[in-house]
């Protein structure tokens, strides 16, 4: 009877394990070898970097998401830098790919394009600073470069003017929605501090030594974004405007 029940129990644990690495209750299903694809895995690095946040983004973690191991996700991407740009260009794509048109007017083209690409800062806030700082060399990033320099030249600007003004112009646009959606990242408590400081802080500021911020205080707590954002890009294509008349030598709005 001994040799009956111990039979038994290492014959439920051997079949136990073997469950569970076939995808029984005991464990996970670890993916098959050809399961795997480069859209299966943006999806599940999306996942678990919104989740988990960037800084804790690793292959290890993507891999016990997949339930793969961590080396198979090197057949598709060389290292996590390719796998972040990769996901950085495909939610661009998702979110307003193949939305810009051009029309009968640059300025309301440049406009669109800007407030297409803040919206993406807003849906995707934990991916904002990456997608501020870092040059793609992808689909998304280069039609979007294509389509301003077209804007700008439609504009009036020469070669050298129209590619400092993307440049310009692009920076400006990131920098904004990454520190707007930077903010909205934030917990509550700290977000509700951040935008209070203009209503409280500021207005106990001692007059005699900050008096230019003690007569402004009110119109300075009304403006917050994305008003901010707005007035910014129509300064940036007035200023293309401007650079136009001025070349051409019309002194008259």
């Amino acid at each position: 009877m001994s040799g009956a029940r111990t039979g038994d129990g290492k014959g439920a644990a051997a079949g136990d394990g073997k469950d569970a690495g076939a995808g029984g209750t005991g464990g996970r299903r670890r993916l098959a070898r050809d399961t795997l694809s480069r859209r299966v895995i943006l999806d599940a690095a999306e996942k678990v970097a919104t989740r988990d946040g960037l800084e804790a983004f690793t292959f290890q973690a993507l891999a016990k998401e997949l339930h793969a191991h961590p080396t198979s996700l090197y057949r598709h991407f060389r290292d996590k830098d390719e796998l972040i740009l990769e996901l950085i260009d495909d939610l661009r794509a998702r979110s307003y790919g193949g939305q810009l048109k051009a029309t009968d007017s640059w300025r309301e083209d440049l406009r669109t394009q800007a407030r297409h690409i803040h919206e993406h800062y807003m849906r995707y806030p934990v991916f904002a600073w990456q997608m501020a700082a870092r040059t793609t060399r992808r689909p998304t990033e280069f039609a979007n470069v294509e389509f301003a320099l077209d804007c700008l030249q439609r504009a009036g600007l020469d070669d050298e003017e129209a590619v400092m003004f993307v440049r310009v112009f692009g920076n400006v646009i990131r920098s904004l929605s990454a520190m707007e959606a930077g903010l909205q990242a934030l917990d509550a408590d700290s977000r509700d501090r951040d935008t209070l400081a203009w209503e409280l802080e500021y207005r106990r500021l001692p007059a005699d030594t900050y008096p230019r911020i003690a007569g402004l205080t009110a119109p300075l707590a009304a403006i917050g974004d994305p008003k901010i954002f707005d007035n910014a890009i129509d300064m940036l294509l007035d200023s293309v405007e401007a650079r136009v008349r001025v070349r051409d030598g019309v002194t008259e709005v």
